[in-house]
This record gives structure tokens, C-alpha cells and sequence, in this order.
């Protein structure tokens, strides 16, 4: 069964999505769980969905306010001026959308996720809406895949 624990570690603090998830447990492993994750998210309404968004660190964001998942998948080392345009676009992104940027690291470094934050930029709210959510489940599914 996939505990609760689990569950947080896996959507960060992600309040409807958790609530819901929460309601509806035990589940009786991640394959589960990740399936009703998905559908649930679908059946929020916007400004639910974008409650879980912004549930999710900033990319760049300091170590300090990372969870251990994300501290781990985002990793330390970046130049200064790599953080600094992350800043600025992160802050760009969250005035045009209205919730932050997610995307799915996949061990990427912060440098090559620079080119992927100015492209989706330019897609349109409820595109990055879709996109945000579609990789919060990719990261949770990574992240179960890790402990498993």
C-alpha cells in the first residue's frame, strides 16, 4: 500500500491533489495511485490545478526552500548568472501565466533548463496549464520509479 509519506514525497505539498489522494487511499501501490492522480487531476477545477502547480519549488529556487526530492533532482553547482536568468524568467513566466513554471529536470543541469523555460514562453496559459501538470506527473512518476 502507498502510505501518505509517500504520497507527499512524491506531489511535494500539492494541497487539492494531496486532499483528494488523501480521501481515497490506500492505494494499492504507485501504478494506482499515479493513475488516480492523473485522473483527479483532470476533474479540478483551474484554480485547483494551479494550487498543485504552484505547490512545486521554482526552479532555482534556494536549497533551503526545496524539499529533499527536489533539492536532490535540481542539484547545487550552477554559475551565478545561470541562477540570476532563471530568476528573471521564472518571474517573467509567473506574470504571464499566473502560476510558476514545472517542468520535469530529468537530471538535467539549471543551464539546459534555460532554453526550455524561454521556449514555453511563448505557449499560451492554458497550453502551459496542461504542460504543468502533465510534468508534475512525470516528476512523481520518476520520483516512484527512484524508490522503488
Amino acid at each position: 500500500m502507498l502510505e501518505l509519506s509517500r504520497q507527499l514525497n512524491l506531489f511535494e505539498n500539492a494541497g487539492p491533489l494531496l486532499e483528494r489522494l488523501r480521501a481515497e487511499e490506500p492505494f494499492a501501490g504507485g501504478t494506482a495511485m499515479l493513475a488516480r492522480a492523473r485522473a483527479i487531476l483532470n476533474e479540478l477545477s483551474e484554480g485547483e490545478q494551479i494550487a498543485v502547480i504552484n505547490a512545486h519549488p521554482r526552479i532555482g529556487e534556494r536549497p533551503e526552500q526545496l524539499s529533499a526530492a527536489s533539492f536532490y533532482e535540481q542539484g547545487l553547482v550552477t554559475p551565478p548568472e545561470v541562477m540570476r536568468r532563471l530568476a528573471t524568467l521564472n518571474e517573467e513566466y509567473e506574470q504571464k501565466f499566473g502560476f510558476r513554471f514545472v517542468v520535469f529536470v530529468n537530471r538535467r543541469s539549471k543551464e539546459a533548463i534555460v532554453p526550455v523555460l524561454e521556449a514555453r514562453l511563448r505557449g499560451t496559459r492554458d497550453e502551459e496549464r496542461r504542460t504543468a501538470l502533465q510534468e508534475i506527473l512525470a516528476i512523481a512518476e520518476d520520483r516512484l520509479k527512484r524508490e522503488g
